[in-house]
């Protein structure tokens, strides 16, 4: 079987999951598969993170999909900005060029996760290795096979998640090591069921939202799960 990789952000760092359970953090995503890859090649990687921008007006398919399938869980699934919003260089500069050029506003998280887009993107651009979009809403929802009724904030959504993820042999171990101490549970979680997806990725039995991807500045623009 081959190893695969599933990647969440979690505050200043990145945190990841592999299907051998191996759990990593590192402050930046090139660190981060480089610490991976030392313990064995990784053959797919899928990342809670879009890939691929949109350059004008209206939404991502893949953003729009995604929000039709997770049901209660729409509001996690945020509209991704057009990329002159992402490099500006302040909130109030990237709300104004966002009402500009895609005709809507700019939420704080999304912006807050400009860098990490970036980032991905630059990484994506850059490595021969593949790298996929996910979505950790969407691949419990696909993995469930349902709606998913409770945050992963609470208690009763963190269970349930657990659950899922043990079912198919990829629940973190209860000590995951210095990752444990930088990362939430949530994002271990979300880690761990982005690895899931990416072993879908790997042995070809992955949804595509939407299917075919969409075309967006050179990048096939697809939510995997």
């Amino acid at each position: 079987m081959v190893r695969v990789l599933g990647v969440d952000v979690a505050k200043k760092y990145w945190v990841a999951v592999a299907s051998d359970l191996r759990v990593y953090a590192d402050p930046t995503l090139a660190g981060l598969l480089e610490a991976a890859d030392a313990d064995g090649p990784v053959e797919v990687i899928g990342i809670d993170i879009p890939i691929g921008m949109p350059d004008g007006a209206g939404y991502r398919q893949a953003d729009v999909a995604a929000r039709a399938v997770v049901g209660p869980r729409w509001p996690s699934v945020f509209m991704t900005p057009p990329r002159a919003a992402l490099e500006a260089g302040s909130y109030a500069a990237a709300l104004e060029t966002a009402r500009r050029v895609a005709g809507r506003g700019l939420s704080r998280q999304a912006w807050a996760l400009g860098p990490r887009i970036l980032e991905v993107d630059q990484v994506v651009r850059s490595v021969d290795r593949r790298i996929v979009e996910v979505h950790p809403e969407l691949s419990f929802a696909t993995l469930a096979g349902r709606h998913l009724p409770a945050p992963k904030s609470t208690w009763a959504g963190l269970e349930d998640r657990r659950a899922l993820l043990a079912e198919v042999g990829l629940a973190p171990p209860a000590d995951v090591g210095r990752p444990g101490y930088v990362a939430g549970a949530d994002d271990v979680l979300d880690a761990a069921v982005a690895c899931w997806t990416a072993r879908r990725v790997a042995d070809g039995t992955a949804e595509g939202h939407p299917d075919p991807p969409e075309q967006l500045d050179g990048i096939a623009a697809c939510i995997r799960a």
